[in-house]
C-alpha cells in the first residue's frame, strides 16, 4: 500500500483543518444497530484524524464534537454523547499531553453537565503548555449565536465609548469570537455526503478549501484524512486574485 505521507508537501500544509464528524447514525443503521453504537465506535476515527494532524505537523485541529442544535436529539443519544465525552477524556488525556497537543474548547460549556465541563478544564489546564499543536473541540457550539454573541459585545463597547462605530473592522469582529486565538480555517472537511455546513466556523471558514467526503465518519482513516491534504495541496487558492497574480 502506497504511504500517502509521501505525497503531501510539508512546505504547503494547512495551518487551520476543521472536521465535522458526520454519519455514526447511518454507521450504525447500516449494521442494525441504534446510533448510540455509532457514537461508540466513531472514538478510533477521532484517534486517526488526531494522529494524522500531529504526525505530519499541522498546528490547528477543530473537531465539531456537539453543536447547540444537538440538544434537540432523543435524550438516551445526548446522554450517550456526553458519557462518551467524559469517557473519553479520561482516556486520552494522558496521549493528547504526551504528544504534546494543548486542548481548548470552543462553544458555550456552561450547559454542559458539570463533571464533562470539570474534565475539559481539567485537559485545558494540563496541557496549557504544551506546544506541538492544538487540539479544538467545538462543544455546544453554534456559529450563528457564535456571531450574535460578537455583535452584542461590539455594540455595548460602543454604547459605553470604548470604541467608535467606524472603527469597527474584521480584526475588532474576530477579537470578539470563541476562536479570536486561532488561525482562519484553510481546510473543512466533512464526512458522510452529506454537503452543508450546519451552523459551524461560518465567519472563520470565508476563505477555506471545502471538501465533502462520502465516508461515513467511523470509517475515516489517517489514509482519508492524508487524501484530503493532497487533494487540498492541488487546489490554487487566490483570495480574490486571478491565476497570473499568484505567479512569482
Amino acid at each position: 500500500m502506497q504511504d500517502l505521507r509521501k505525497l503531501i508537501n510539508k512546505d504547503k500544509l494547512p495551518k487551520h483543518v476543521a472536521v465535522i464528524m458526520d454519519g455514526n447514525g447511518r454507521w450504525a443503521k447500516s449494521r442494525g444497530e441504534e446510533r448510540t453504537f455509532g457514537h461508540r465506535n466513531a472514538i478510533n476515527a477521532v484517534r486517526n484524524v488526531i494522529n494524522a494532524c500531529n504526525e505530519i505537523h499541522i498546528p490547528y485541529l477543530t473537531l465539531y464534537t456537539f453543536s447547540s442544535e444537538n440538544w434537540n436529539r432523543p435524550k438516551d443519544e445526548v446522554d450517550t454523547l456526553m458519557s462518551l465525552l467524559s469517557e473519553t477524556l479520561l482516556l486520552e488525556a494522558e496521549e493528547i499531553f504526551t504528544k504534546g497537543l494543548r486542548m481548548h474548547v470552543v462553544g458555550d460549556i456552561s450547559q454542559l453537565p458539570d463533571l464533562v465541563r470539570d474534565q475539559l478544564i481539567n485537559v485545558i489546564e494540563l496541557t496549557k503548555d504544551n506546544k506541538n499543536g492544538n487540539l479544538i473541540l467545538a462543544l455546544n457550539y453554534g456559529s450563528q449565536k457564535e456571531i450574535l454573541k460578537a455583535v452584542k459585545e461590539i455594540s455595548q463597547d460602543v454604547k459605553e465609548g470604548k470604541i467608535d462605530v467606524d472603527d469597527i473592522d474584521e480584526k475588532i469582529f474576530q477579537d470578539h469570537l470563541y476562536t479570536k486565538d486561532f488561525p482562519e480555517v484553510d481546510l473543512m472537511i466533512r464526512t458522510s455526503g452529506e454537503v452543508r455546513i450546519s451552523n459551524f466556523l461560518l465567519w472563520q471558514i470565508a476563505y477555506a478549501e471545502l471538501q465533502f467526503l462520502d465516508v461515513l465518519w467511523p470509517d475515516f482513516t489517517k489514509d482519508t484524512f492524508f487524501q484530503c491534504i493532497i487533494d487540498y495541496q492541488n487546489k490554487e487558492r487566490r483570495y480574490g486574485k486571478t491565476s497570473e497574480q499568484l505567479i512569482p
